[in-house]
Order: structure tokens, then C-alpha cells, then sequence
């Protein structure tokens, strides 16, 4: 009677496992634990896992983080989050007020220079900084190549923006809030 042999196969990753191993990879490469590089070698090999033991050979040193620490991790994210979200709301608050021109204004230069219709006196603000225009029922705040930056909600204005009330306008570190009143 000829023998029988039996292989104990190993048991094969299902495409669960396989794509918990390639999250656990995206989440070492977001916290910075991998390069992209490793992060691409190390994706062929879980794609080319042909055990259970090959899977988790590949990302046995990235999963250092439990449930718990996880969980930890992202409360101190959201946490870091609303505080950036506090700050600028207190120095939206913070701001003074710039209250728009009228209808008879259409045209509103600001800076340093003492012939400037809002003449600011500080020196992270230009000579001739910007200028607020009437255009067709709106104003239109222009930098005009000023140093340190013209900036409308803290973005920084390259050639011109529609600007309206209630937006935080900054010339240099100079911060306003636009007002009609």
C-alpha cells in the first residue's frame, strides 16, 4: 500500500487581512514611520503574501498602536484641532473694525505713505500697500506688490479678491474686520 502524505498547508490571507495590512501601511507612511518607498516595496509583499506569517512579517513592526492608542491619538487631533479653530476665532473677534466706504468712495488706497485714504502706520505695511475698488457693486481689494502680504480669511491675495462685510482683511500683521456700519 503506497503511503499517503499530507502537507500542512498554511492558511492563505483573505483580502480582510490583506487589507488591514495595507491600512496599517497608509497609516505608517501618514505618521510618518515609513518612506514612500518602503511603503511601495512593503505593499508588494502583502499583495504577495502567500501566508498568514508572510502578512504579518511585513507590518509586525507598524502595528505598535492598539485600539486604546488609536483612539487616544485622534481625541488629541480633534482636541489640537478645535484649539487652532478657538484662536482664530478670538482674533477674528479681536479685530477692529474697517468699515467699508460708501457709495460716493470708489476708490480707497491703503498704506504707509502719507497721501494713502487709510494711511497705516506700521512697518510690515507698505508704502502703497493696497487699494479697495468699487467694481460693479463690489469691493475689490488689490495688493499692489506689498511685502508683507495683503490677506482676505487668512488667505493671501494675489492681484485681487471680492471682499465683503464680515471678512478679516490683514495688511502685514495689521488685522481689520470688515464692517458696512
Amino acid at each position: 500500500m503506497a503511503s499517503i502524505e499530507f502537507r500542512t498547508q498554511l492558511a492563505r490571507p483573505s483580502e480582510a487581512e490583506r487589507d488591514r495590512a495595507l491600512d496599517a501601511l497608509r497609516e505608517g507612511v501618514g505618521s510618518g514611520r515609513l518612506s514612500h518607498d518602503t511603503f511601495v516595496r512593503r505593499m508588494e509583499l502583502v499583495l504577495a503574501a502567500r501566508s498568514r506569517a508572510e502578512l504579518a512579517d511585513v507590518v509586525g513592526d507598524l502595528d505598535t498602536y492598539g485600539p486604546f492608542s488609536r483612539l487616544l491619538l485622534r481625541t488629541v487631533a480633534k482636541v489640537s484641532a478645535l484649539n487652532v479653530r478657538l484662536r482664530h476665532t478670538w482674533e477674528a473677534e479681536q479685530a477692529p473694525g474697517l468699515r467699508l466706504p460708501g457709495p460716493a468712495v470708489t476708490v480707497l488706497r491703503i498704506g504707509r505713505m502719507t497721501g494713502s485714504d487709510l494711511r497705516l502706520g506700521d512697518a510690515t505695511v507698505s508704502r502703497l500697500h493696497a487699494e479697495l475698488r468699487r467694481e460693479f457693486g463690489d469691493w475689490v481689494l488689490y495688493d499692489l506688490g506689498s511685502s508683507n502680504g495683503t490677506f482676505v480669511n487668512e488667505r493671501r491675495v494675489a492681484g485681487a479678491v471680492v471682499v465683503r462685510a464680515g471678512d478679516r482683511v490683514r495688511f502685514g500683521r495689521l488685522a481689520f474686520q470688515l464692517t458696512t456700519d
